[in-house]
């Protein structure tokens, strides 16, 4: 059986526009929610710097949290970023207060559970993630400089706890021992469903410091990998230039071939990437051990802050 990918124009983060879109996206994949159940709406909140850009548009996070609370489901919002809180980078990037009313806090993901991965690598998984019913995972089409690209896989990295992610990136950014730990990780998550945020994407550079690049579209699937593949697919890539899909490949996962993959609501073949540009090179360690311990010590001391205003 092909596994479904939607794919829809959403030329802006028009409330309205992203409503309609990702209603047609869930109906598309025979996605439904169960009253009752706990939601991890799970955003990309991946830095302070460029988080107007870097980050899940804030506007698309609240419009699924609204479509959420509509179907009765019990929902958090979380990430768990390398370098700061979840709280910290969604004020900044404006998902706080694009919230607010909807009286959701932004939750670090954080009470790690260690896991072993397949790959032999060890990582504590966020507890909020794992005692979730589903995940709805809401990733930025990014350009990466250690990924060449980043989609759905890349974001479910995010719910490996806080300064782990970052140890993980600097031990296993080479080769493609990053690609492998992120795909397997998949297998210990709840169920996910992936909504692409591509109305505007991040090109050139990244995951913090590239250039805006419109590209007017949404997409969604209950497969990370076979929603990433499309997009692979759609910038007219093969599977060894892009680290996650080699991988997937190599492991014969559903979805790494877009013969095991249908379409919705567009095709592939409709979709204009021409203008997207990706990285010229790739960086195998983007973080250095100093950012390391610079990130700690701010997280011991907004942790702190935090336990004195509540004195």
């Amino acid at each position: 059986m092909s596994i479904p990918v939607a794919l829809v124009h959403c030329a802006a983060y028009n409330p309205e526009l992203l409503t309609t879109s990702i209603q047609a996206c869930w109906k598309s994949i025979g996605r439904f929610f169960r009253p009752g159940d706990v939601v991890l709406v799970k955003p990309n909140l991946v830095s302070s710097r460029q988080a107007h850009l870097s980050c899940t548009h804030p506007q698309l996070v609240r419009s699924v949290c609204t479509l959420l609370l509509d179907h009765g489901v019990r929902v958090q919002v979380g990430d768990s970023p390398a370098f700061g809180t979840a709280g910290q980078v969604a004020r900044v990037a404006g998902l706080t207060e694009a919230l607010r009313d909807l009286k959701l806090p932004i939750r670090d993901l954080n009470r790690p559970v260690q896991r072993h991965l397949d790959c032999g690598i060890q990582v504590g998984i966020s507890r909020h993630a794992l005692e979730a019913d589903l995940l709805l995972n809401v990733p930025k089409l990014k350009a990466h400089s250690q990924l060449l690209l980043t989609a759905a896989s890349k974001n479910l990295f995010g719910c490996v706890s806080g300064i782990r992610k970052a140890l993980a990136h600097m031990r296993h950014g080479q080769n493609d021992d990053l690609a492998m730990l992120i795909l397997d990780l998949q297998a210990h998550l709840p169920p996910t469903t992936s909504l692409l945020d591509a109305v505007t994407a991040m090109h050139v550079s990244g995951p913090a410091s590239g250039q805006p690049c419109s590209l007017g579209l949404l997409a969604a699937s209950d497969n990370a990998v076979a929603l990433d593949t499309v997009i692979y697919t759609a910038l007219g890539l093969r599977p060894d230039q892009a680290p996650l899909w080699r991988e997937a490949r190599r492991k014969s996962l559903p979805g790494h071939h877009p013969d095991q993959i249908a379409t919705a609501l567009l095709s592939s073949s409709a979709l204009d990437f021409s203008a997207f540009q990706l990285p010229d090179r790739l960086n195998p360690v983007s973080f250095h051990p100093c950012q390391l311990v610079k990130s700690t010590c701010r997280r011991a001391w907004l942790k702190m802050r935090a336990m004195m205003n509540e004195n």
